[in-house]
């Protein structure tokens, strides 16, 4: 099986690759919308979705009803409806970059996931192969180059909506993104200059990150949110804001933007937005865990390599065996799954939780609070690192 999709044609591999994306994160986009509603639910004491249910599912025994109570038929009720409902298009905006602005803005959340590790197993010769799309020694800078194109969409629909509420949301999500992007690069500046000690190839790879946390010995398995909890934090807060959830959602503030740069949105164009916005907290919670968390690593200090040699998942010398290697895959990405999901949940919860900012405080925080923060933690940490590595 693996030889015959490394054989493809690169363009059938490439459409292949394109459509395993598609498959993947527009479920996963659409359980977010359902389980944001099921966390603020739980958190709230109360009741979430748990009504609707197929008509033949009704008559199962306990299973039915068991889905129906978990609400996972609210999310087959709103995919249809969102997709069957009428389309609207206003007659005062401009319709062409109206229509193409949710495309602009799913088009960077779903490239950015081909860069992003997800797994590894180990060949024969005991060396780790990442799971990923794309093997690139710029990982976390195509990540960061792809994701800031996003903000584009958000322009072009405010924009193209001639109404002056989408148009400020979309001046919002300019200024807020802008303002926080630099502390976003700043955070992870001191994960890669302990990763490139001097004398190594210089690589921006998010796999390698990984592995620098896999090593044996105390440091060598220590995760880096224990090493550089302050580069962690910034990223965090960074992260909050680039995704535009609670509490920095000031570019769809209901209080006093009525709905943002997608007012003048409904039905599917709508949606689109919104599965753009979960694509972009599921890519950034799994930089985060691949940076911060070890990425497959199950715990700290237990490399995943350990796990498979407990497990008896271990290449014999001479022979390949796929099913081994199908199982180390298999184990690495439902570790990585549960990292990102547990993430996934603490957006939610914050959301549910913090109350949402003004739009100075955002800004404070930004310029003034969490700048000067990443830019001494730089300077700290490249100082330590220059000490150590002499």
């Amino acid at each position: 099986m693996i030889d015959f999709l490394t054989n493809l044609p690169p363009v059938v591999l490439g459409l292949l690759k394109g459509l395993a994306v598609i498959c993947v994160i527009f479920p996963i986009a659409g359980a977010c919308s359902m389980a944001e509603r099921k966390v603020s639910a739980w958190l709230q004491g109360r009741y979430g979705p748990n009504r609707v249910i197929v008509p033949w599912f009704a008559w199962m025994p306990f299973v039915g009803r068991g889905l129906q109570r978990l609400g996972v038929f609210n999310l087959l009720a709103d995919g249809g409806k969102l997709l069957f409902k009428q389309d609207p298009l206003p007659g005062h905006v401009n319709k062409f970059y109206f229509m193409i602005a949710p495309a602009v803005a799913i088009i960077p959340a779903f490239t950015t996931v081909v860069v992003v590790p997800f797994g590894a197993y180990f060949d024969q010769a005991g060396q780790v192969v990442p799971l990923m799309l794309a093997n690139v020694d710029v990982g976390l800078l195509a990540v960061f180059a792809i994701a800031s194109l996003g903000i584009y969409s958000m322009i072009l629909a405010g924009w193209a909506s001639n109404s002056k509420y989408s148009f400020l949301g979309s001046v919002r999500a300019s200024a807020q993104l802008v303002s926080y992007e630099l502390s976003l690069t700043l955070s992870v500046l001191p994960v890669f200059l302990w990763v490139n000690a001097p004398g190594t190839v210089g690589s921006l790879s998010l796999a390698r990150v990984v592995e620098f946390q896999s090593q044996p010995g105390f440091w060598g398995g220590t995760w880096f949110i224990f090493l550089m909890p302050v580069s962690a934090f910034v990223f965090l807060v960074a992260l909050f804001a680039e995704t535009n959830r609670l509490p920095f959602d000031m570019i769809e503030s209901e209080a006093d933007l009525v709905g943002g740069f997608h007012t003048e949105y409904g039905s599917f164009k709508w949606s689109l937005f919104f599965v753009a916005e979960y694509a972009h907290m599921t890519v950034g919670s799994g930089v985060f865990v691949l940076l911060f968390f070890g990425g497959w690593n199950p715990l700290p200090w237990l490399p995943i390599g350990t796990l498979f040699g407990w497990l008896g998942l271990v290449q014999s010398a001479g022979h390949v065996s796929y099913a081994i290697a199908i199982a180390q895959g298999v184990l690495s990405i439902a570790i990585f799954l549960a990292k990102v999901l547990f993430m996934i949940f603490f957006f939610m919860w914050v959301r549910w939780t913090v109350p949402r900012f003004r739009y100075d405080q955002v800004m404070r925080i930004g310029w003034r609070r969490l700048l000067p923060l990443a830019l001494v933690n730089v300077v700290v940490y490249a100082l330590l690192i220059a000490v150590i590595q002499k």
